[in-house]
């Protein structure tokens, strides 16, 4: 990380399981540094890509990675399994972009939150901040039940500024979709 220019802020919780919320995700290169970070970190952390990530040959190095396939289109059963998972291992980190696709969005995926709900974990926000090169690690923070205050807590963490792109990064004209609600 250090060759490349990017520097830490923050440090992991010494907790066995947590959900970590990465963003902004608005570049492909996110990825790499992500992986990069998981390396420096010694975090053997897992996370969901869209399915066609996981096709041919580069499937075994996603998967190799901590990777997870996922359909977007139909996640059902998603949060029950990372429930399951999570409850039987002795460690357990995943690290999930909210925004769901580096497009711009206007709203988060509520995923990271149901699994950290369901398997009763905290969540650390890790922001990417490419205007400085450093991966910001926050506290680790508790869902509460009321899902619209803490999204739009954890969404307060972020600014345009850190993006790669910053016109992709999701508007906030309401931190979740109102499908969830």
């Amino acid at each position: 990380m250090r060759l490349s220019g990017w520097t830490f802020r923050g440090a992991l919780p010494e907790l066995p399981k947590f959900v970590i919320v990465v963003a902004p995700h608005t570049s492909n290169w996110d990825f790499p540094v992500g992986v990069a970070a998981l390396f420096a970190l010694d975090l053997e952390g897992h996370w969901f890509g869209k399915e066609s990530l996981f096709r041919g040959p580069m499937g075994i190095i996603m998967r190799l990675l901590g990777g997870r396939p996922v359909r977007r289109d139909t996640p059902d059963g998603v949060v029950a399994e990372m429930a399951v998972a999570v409850a039987a291992a002795p460690q357990f980190v995943i690290a999930l972009a909210p925004e769901g696709t580096r497009r711009q969005v206007d709203h988060w995926r509520t995923g990271f939150y149901r699994i950290a709900e369901a398997a009763d974990i905290p969540i650390v926000a890790v922001s990417f901040d490419w205007s400085r090169r450093e991966i910001g690690i926050h506290p680790p923070v508790q869902a509460t039940g009321n899902l619209h205050a803490d999204v739009a807590a954890l969404q307060a963490l972020y600014e345009p500024g850190m993006a790669r792109h910053p016109g992709k990064f999701w508007t906030r004209s309401d931190p979740i979709s109102p499908a969830v609600r």
